[in-house]
């Protein structure tokens, strides 16, 4: 008996259905395998009755610009979701900025000095989208997206729509207490009134600290492990268990900032995960701290079903 392809047993949509689509090419590491049914919604309505109409037993991934992310190279089952133009619009009314999920943190940061509203340069130095930026409480050079957010817009599995408070997220250090099935669709974040150059100014000055202290230009995924309670940083271990510069194949842990990994041409996914797994492994002996994964790692590794 034959099975049917996941892809004959999706619902009807307005937006695009691609099976077996590769990913590779879309992730920071540029590593990984296909998702095995890639859906590209043509708005929040559509997204909404497709999760409505979709089987239950069909799993479902959401992706943005994949820059902290680690995608395995028997690649992604179920149905992935990429959010697309339309859910990348920000606008400006007052002090408040609407943001899509699709939009990219540096986009709104610029949308916001623009409109001369500070209070979000900190955006400017995270490389993902508002969704992604929601969902793990992204935070950089002092300021975290709890610090900004009023409301969040999110479609459960079976397409419901709900609105959350920045209180009812339940914001913690890189993570929320919300379920993990949603799909953000939007945000609503707070400025407040500044001069546009002063406002560019401190977002060259992350721009400046970005390039000198992060491999900006290398395959990396970002930060690789969360700081570990107790106000030392996740590098500071890393270094001290010998690691910088550690490498398997073309999988090396950066000389330049030591929680970053990089793909220097050839590395799999499964080199890159073999290699955070390795760096854990010696932070724990010798320091007897155990580093928790930042980085999301989707799908599964090749052969395995």
């Amino acid at each position: 008996m034959t099975h049917p392809r996941l892809i004959d047993r999706m619902p009807a949509c307005r937006g695009r259905l691609t099976a077996d689509a590769p990913l590779a090419s879309v992730t920071w590491f540029r590593v990984g395998g296909p998702a095995e049914v890639l859906f590209r919604p043509e708005d929040a309505d559509d997204l909404a009755a497709f999760l409505t109409a979709l089987p239950d037993d069909v799993p479902v991934t959401v992706l943005g610009v994949a820059s902290n992310l680690l995608i395995r190279d028997g690649g992604i089952p179920g149905v992935t979701v990429r959010l697309g133009r339309a859910f990348a619009e920000v606008e400006v009314a007052g002090t408040t900025i609407a943001a899509g999920a699709a939009a990219l943190d540096v986009n709104v940061a610029a949308v916001a000095r623009d409109a001369g509203l500070a209070g979000l340069e900190f955006l400017s130095g995270i490389p993902g989208t508002i969704g992604g930026a929601v969902r793990m409480n992204a935070g950089a050079y002092g300021s975290e997206i709890k610090d900004v957010l009023l409301s969040a817009r999110a479609l459960d599995r079976r397409g419901n729509a709900h609105s959350f408070s920045a209180e009812a997220m339940g914001f913690r250090y890189r993570g929320t207490a919300v379920p993990d099935d949603l799909i953000f669709v939007g945000a609503m974040l707070q400025g407040y009134e500044d001069e546009p150059i002063e406002i560019q100014r401190r977002m060259a000055e992350i721009a400046g600290q970005r390039g000198e202290t992060q491999p900006v230009r290398a395959r990396t995924g970002g930060s690789t492990f969360k700081n570990p309670p107790g106000g030392r940083k996740a590098w500071q271990y890393i270094e001290e268990a010998g690691c910088r510069g550690l490498r398997m194949g073309d999988a090396q842990v950066s000389e330049k900032h030591c929680n970053f990994l990089l793909n220097l041409g050839a590395a799999s996914a499964a080199d890159l995960e073999a290699l955070g797994e390795e760096v854990r492994r010696r932070v724990r002996e010798t320091c007897g701290v155990e580093l928790e994964w930042e980085i999301k790692r989707l799908g599964i590794a090749r052969g395995v079903e």
